[in-house]
């Protein structure tokens, strides 16, 4: 067996910073009530806390251990996973639970989906009309809620990204109205994806695992037509002519 050499050169181990828009679910007593509110939540839109990082903050509850393990159960139950947790102080410690979390900086509201609002597909598999192979064109704007998933290539929509709504695409993002939400692009791996809109108004935007979050986007391109690229490890953003 070859003995490593101890004077043999090794590449450096590489770290790089990264955001993630997180949601957070701060519940109220009493938790029967806000669960059932929850409930009420998902029935109206399914997808709404699919591919989303949850935090759970239980300051307002100031839980035992006991019931902060049952709060997780419930949670688990409805397959919400809480990556993290704020506000558990003593019994937010231990094994079997996911890690305390502090410092995190409060971002734009995420409206949740209007009582009565068709409830939003968790996928796009199947296109709105007919396509090419590789593009899903959306014919109606991406409600707040919706996650539109279509790892096989582009997406277009005709009309607007509301706040809160979510397209991820294996390829680049077309939006020929306002992009409110979040776009997600090159999911696939693809760093030559692309994110054009005719508004730029986003929540998060993402190509190949680069991710900037709107308090990090120039403020001067808001409202404005503009594209998005990578050069390299750098998003790019240039107003469209």
């Amino acid at each position: 067996m070859p003995v490593p050499n101890p004077n043999h050169s090794r590449p450096p181990i590489r770290f790089r910073g990264r955001s993630f828009l997180a949601v957070v679910l701060a519940p109220e007593a009493p938790v029967e009530v806000w669960l059932s509110d929850l409930d009420a939540l998902v029935r109206r839109s399914p997808a709404f806390f699919a591919g989303r990082a949850i935090i759970l903050d239980v300051t307002a509850l100031a839980p035992g251990r006991e019931e902060l393990l049952a709060l997780l159960g419930e949670l688990a139950a409805r397959e919400i996973p809480v990556m993290g947790l704020e506000g558990a102080g003593a019994a937010g410690q231990g094994a079997g639970l996911p890690p305390p979390l502090s410092g995190g900086r409060p971002g734009a509201e995420i409206a949740p989906p209007e009582a009565g609002a068709a409830a939003a597909p968790a996928t796009a598999a199947q296109p709105e009309r007919p396509t090419t192979l590789g593009s899903l064109v959306l014919d109606t704007p991406v409600r707040s809620g919706q996650a539109i998933l279509f790892p096989e290539g582009d997406v277009t929509v005709m009309g607007s990204v509301a706040s809160g709504a979510e397209i991820v695409a294996g390829g680049s993002i077309h939006v020929y109205g306002a992009l409110r939400g979040r776009a997600i692009a090159g999911a696939a791996g693809s760093p030559n994806a692309r994110i054009v809109c005719s508004r730029f108004e986003p929540e998060l935007l993402a190509i190949d695992g680069l991710y900037r979050i709107a308090d990090d986007i120039d403020p001067t391109l808001r409202g404005k037509p503009v594209h998005v690229w990578l050069d390299g490890d750098a998003m790019k953003t240039a107003i469209l002519d």
